[in-house]
């Protein structure tokens, strides 16, 4: 098999995959790691792999999948996966995925019981982090709203841990018309807050029907008026001597107790 050098037209088109101005134009997108690449070969998204010449046998099962699903094979020099890759140690293996674009209206159609919403994540670290708790808590899709980072940002997608491929991801322009067609479809939002008038322990009825909670950014919060027009602001109780919870803790507590009255209910 041809092994492709960091000088290939091949790689300098896969590394131009980095640029969300790229990604749009061509309709694709580039993913790292085996976390990523198997969840990407489990859904169908995997147009191709790239597999470092260096460490085809420690990737074997992988690559046996991808061969068995069609799916094109190229090997890397390792400067080629130097070139492509973003993390600080390699892990040497790479897929150019198809973009994983759903829309608000195609979600709400579907009648969802549970969705995050954040609103105008810009790290995307921390985007791919509450789409992995997303996930994990059984939520129907993550609604990203207003001037948020582009899901598909390598950073994102490997914070996410392949949950970017399981779970539908959102992102919609105007923050005031996505809660609008969230209300609309008869779903309650709910916005943490110190001094919310609802405290997590007495919101077991609410939580048990359609709710969507309303994120903000690790920098600045919720805006204050998004946290307003929220259905309900509800209190996380914190017991011990913490001053707050962090985005992912605060996200984490919150999807799992409205998972847990859906599970119950």
């Amino acid at each position: 098999m041809e092994v492709l050098s960091e000088r290939s037209t091949r790689v300098v088109s896969y590394a131009k995959l980095h640029r969300t101005s790229v990604r749009r134009a061509e309709g694709r997108f580039l993913v790292e790691g085996p976390n990523s690449v198997g969840a990407a070969l489990a859904t169908g998204r995997a147009e191709r792999v790239l597999v470092g010449e260096g460490d085809v046998e420690r990737h074997a099962p992988l690559i046996d999948e991808a061969r068995s699903a069609g799916v094109v094979i190229e090997m890397l020099s390792d400067r080629a996966v130097n070139k492509l890759s973003e993390s600080t140690t390699p892990p040497g293996i790479f897929a150019v995925c198809t973009l994983l674009d759903r829309t608000l209206s195609a979600v709400l159609d579907a009648q969802p019981a549970l969705l995050a919403v954040a609103i105008e994540p810009r790290e995307p670290g921390n985007a791919g982090t509450l789409i992995r708790c997303a996930d994990a808590m059984g939520a129907d899709a993550m609604i990203l709203l207003g001037d948020a980072v582009d899901p598909h940002n390598a950073k994102c997608v490997r914070a996410s841990a392949g949950s970017v491929f399981h779970l539908p991801v959102v992102r919609h322009r105007d923050v005031a018309d996505g809660l609008a067609g969230i209300r609309s479809a008869g779903i309650t939002t709910l916005a943490t807050a110190a001094d919310g008038e609802l405290s997590l322990d007495d919101a077991d009825d609410i939580l048990s029907g359609p709710t969507a909670w309303l994120f903000g950014n690790e920098a600045h919060g919720l805006p204050d008026d998004v946290a307003a027009a929220a259905d309900h602001r509800v209190a996380i109780p914190i017991r011990g001597r913490a001053e707050s919870l962090n985005l992912a803790s605060a996200a984490a507590i919150c999807l799992y107790a409205s998972a847990r009255q859906h599970h119950l209910a």
